[in-house]
């Protein structure tokens, strides 16, 4: 099963008083921390949706991996208009999306699991008898979705979408903690120390030198999908040069060409994977997904119950 995250961050913070994302939990920002918990829980295919200070988000994020797509209305929109931005991206790239605030960055990779492993098309996580973030959503309900009239936001086309929301019970009271406010901020930080110490795996592969990694991986993710090695750059928040390298640098390593390129006419050019790119890349994510899962079964075997 493919799986995909939609994080919200285009709302301007009003309430809060600083920018939300950005502020600090522990050691990284409220946005590091969604998207690293996303990472830690297997996820395929992690979307932002940014606006208000969107350049300044997107540069702090730039290493992390995601993709970045913009509400540019974000002063006249509301976050339904935001969701359905990423949920018509992840439409027909995923089986199931995970939407969540950016501003709820304390939930966990067991929360996720559990939505994932519930069998349920449409999902929230319960806490003491009380509905939190993430909300699984099927691929299958994002045209119903997204076609709503969007009155009374997200929650109103989800429970106009035809499918009952499906409670699943987790003991995990970070799935309600938001950053809203300055006391809700002030609430996040002291719930912090109740946070799980957790393995985090990265896969990357090796001559003498590093020549293959997740970044590299979504970049020819995003070219294939995109058509354009500049489109793509863009939207991992990487130069265009930078790109270009990483490719050379990767088919020199592998003795292989990876990207068709077409050159440009009327309509410009164009860019592709080769067939070896993508058996490539697709060994690479079956073999990061069979790793990772061996790692935390094995984490357990020597850390259960210890944290």
């Amino acid at each position: 099963m493919k799986t995909g995250a939609l994080i919200v961050a285009a709302g301007m913070s009003s309430r809060m008083g600083d920018f939300k994302p950005m502020l600090n939990i522990g050691s990284i920002s409220i946005a590091q921390r969604v998207v690293a918990t996303f990472q830690q829980a297997g996820v395929d295919k992690i979307v932002m949706v940014t606006g208000y200070q969107a350049a300044m988000l997107e540069h702090h994020l730039a290493g992390n991996g995601i993709v970045f797509l913009r509400n540019d209305a974000y002063e006249t929109t509301q976050m339904f208009d935001s969701a359905c931005i990423g949920l018509r991206y992840l439409q027909d790239k995923c089986d199931c999306v995970l939407f969540t605030p950016v501003d709820i960055p304390l939930f966990t990779s067991a929360t996720v699991q559990a939505l994932l492993e519930s069998g349920a098309k449409l999902a929230a996580p319960v806490f003491e008898g009380k509905a939190g973030h993430p909300t699984l959503i099927s691929a299958e309900l994002i045209a119903r979705i997204v076609s709503d009239s969007g009155e009374g936001g997200l929650r109103g086309a989800l429970d106009r979408c035809g499918e009952t929301l499906q409670q699943v019970p987790v003991p995990d009271g970070g799935v309600l903690h938001d950053a809203d406010t300055p006391d809700d901020y002030r609430a996040l930080l002291s719930y912090h120390n109740k946070q799980l110490v957790r393995p985090i795996i990265q896969v990357s592969l090796s001559r003498e030198k590093p020549f293959f990694d997740a970044r590299t991986a979504m970049l020819l993710s995003l070219v294939e999908e995109t058509h354009s090695v500049r489109t793509a750059c863009q939207r991992m928040q990487m130069s265009y040069s930078s790109g270009w390298n990483v490719i050379r640098t990767l088919e020199s390593q592998l003795k292989k060409t990876l990207i068709l390129r077409n050159q440009g006419g009327a309509g410009g050019g164009s860019s592709s994977l080769t067939e070896d790119g993508r058996f490539f890349l697709q060994q690479y994510e079956a073999y990061t997904a069979e790793v990772r899962n061996s790692a935390l079964q094995i984490y357990e075997h020597y850390f259960q119950g210890m944290f």
